[in-house]
């Protein structure tokens, strides 16, 4: 557990050179007693980079949906699958504990954030898909001074 919360800064570490997004390389990251319980969950997964853990994906229940809450891959580990993998990996196990659909909320523009989840097969929702647990989560990083516009929800069917 304590080695995430630096994982997830490391991941960070690209938004330094974002027009506009550069104060979320040094932002808050979850603590590692929060990583705890997404462990206790059954919703942590690890990816180990040879002996080393190299990223997290941290996910919880959201109105009855899968819903992935973080996924990092430290910096000097990105572009080797790890994050694809960890991705797969959370969202079979979220099959196999029946789940209909998984979501996210994530950087619409961003081409490591929803480009690469679309690639997955993840689809943005329009606002008129929101369920009220995701419009509450997009506008809760809207008021955390996201830029407008800047985030949406992706929706992931399951099964």
């Amino acid at each position: 557990m304590p080695l995430l919360p630096a994982i997830e800064r490391s991941a960070a570490g690209l938004f330094a050179n974002q027009s506009g997004l550069a104060h979320l390389a040094e932002g808050a990251v979850i603590a590692a007693d929060e990583h705890a319980q997404f462990l206790s969950d059954g919703c942590l997964w690890v990816a180990e980079n040879g002996s080393t853990i190299s990223g997290f994906l941290a996910a919880t229940e959201l109105a009855g949906s899968f819903h992935i809450r973080e996924v990092s891959v430290a910096l000097g580990a990105q572009g080797q699958g790890l994050g694809r993998a960890l991705i797969e990996t959370a969202l079979c196990s979220a099959q196999e504990r029946g789940f209909a659909a998984a979501t996210l909320t994530t950087f619409r523009n961003v081409p490591w954030n929803a480009p690469f989840y679309a690639r997955l097969g993840f689809r943005a929702l329009e606002q008129a898909e929101l369920t009220p647990a995701l419009a509450a989560i997009l506008a809760e990083e809207l008021a955390h001074g996201m830029p407008q516009g800047s985030r949406c929800a992706m929706f992931y069917p399951l099964g």
